[in-house]
């Protein structure tokens, strides 16, 4: 039976379905020590369809590729601990402050590193930013087919992928050949929870970094399960060209950042009458709120 491999491109984000009062900092941007950090939604969609597609075809590797600080090393434990096989972190301060164009043309390098692959398997955006674009730039840039709005994956074989798109106005049917990207939306099935065995197996897997600042000496134990080694790589270990990186590759720019919080105010009833209802329409003029 053939065998495939798979890439699952995920994102550590701020959690900004709880926005709080100090969500945001005196200069307009985010204030992430206020938000914690969770592993994209929907690139946990995206991951449970990566996973299903290793349960149809036992032998096949999933490797979960993220790119951000040393702490983001948390999101490839997580997929580790619900059946991912490994993962590659791409850091470094080069990265800083990358747009999606610039971003996208990271991790495509990377990807580019990574070497032979079947399947590139993203989530359709991430919470923090809602562009929709790193997955279809990736795309673009390794001159992939691409399906977006994944759903589902049906069929699958050495040449072609079958998916279903769901689409405002309904689904689709798509035939694509591989290697493709396919990026999936949140009407995906969620993504199957922590195994215990695998929290097991991996809880000890860290980076280079991790396992240099940590306390315990478990040097032995990386030596002799390779692994819980997560990939580390910096940008010298990625063939790239340091002006389309980070800030300096990014043409989009952030001008300004506002954080809207909705609060309740004080209810008032009214009785089904004109009185009432004279008083309220008094009140709201001259409020100023209509008139």
């Amino acid at each position: 039976m053939r065998t495939f491999k798979i890439i699952v491109l995920a994102k550590q984000v701020p959690d900004t379905r709880n926005v709080g009062k100090d969500a945001m900092k005196a200069d307009g941007t985010v204030n992430r020590a206020a938000l914690p950090a969770i592993f994209n939604p929907e690139d946990l969609n995206a991951l449970e369809q990566a996973l299903r597609v290793k349960d149809n075809f036992p032998g096949s590797s999933v490797t979960v590729l993220t790119m951000g600080p040393g702490r983001a090393a948390d999101i490839i434990r997580e997929g580790m601990f619900r059946g991912a096989d490994d993962g590659i972190l791409l850091t470094d301060r080069a990265f800083a402050g990358s747009d999606t164009l610039a971003t996208s043309y990271a991790i495509s390098r990377a990807i580019a590193k990574f070497g032979d692959f079947d399947l590139i398997i993203c989530g359709r955006q991430a919470i923090d930013g809602d562009t929709a674009q790193v997955g279809p730039q990736v795309a673009e840039k390794l001159n992939l087919p691409q399906v977006t709005y994944v759903e589902e994956v049906k069929d699958l074989d050495q040449k072609n992928i079958t998916v279903k798109r769901r689409l405002d106005n309904g689904v689709e049917i798509v035939k694509s050949p591989v290697p493709v990207v396919l990026t999936v939306t949140s009407s995906a099935p969620a993504c199957r929870a922590r195994n215990a065995m695998l929290i097991m197996k991996y809880k000890h897997a860290k980076t280079v970094t991790e396992r240099q600042v940590a306390n315990e000496d478990y040097l032995s134990l990386y030596n002799d399960r390779p692994y819980l080694n997560i990939n580390e790589w910096t940008v010298n270990e990625v063939d790239t060209v340091a002006e389309q990186l980070g800030l300096s590759g990014s043409p989009t720019k952030v001008k300004k950042i506002e954080n809207v919080i909705l609060q309740a105010k004080a209810a008032k009833k009214l009785a089904a009458n004109d009185a009432d209802m004279n008083l309220l329409m008094k009140e709201l003029i001259d409020s100023h709120t209509i008139g």
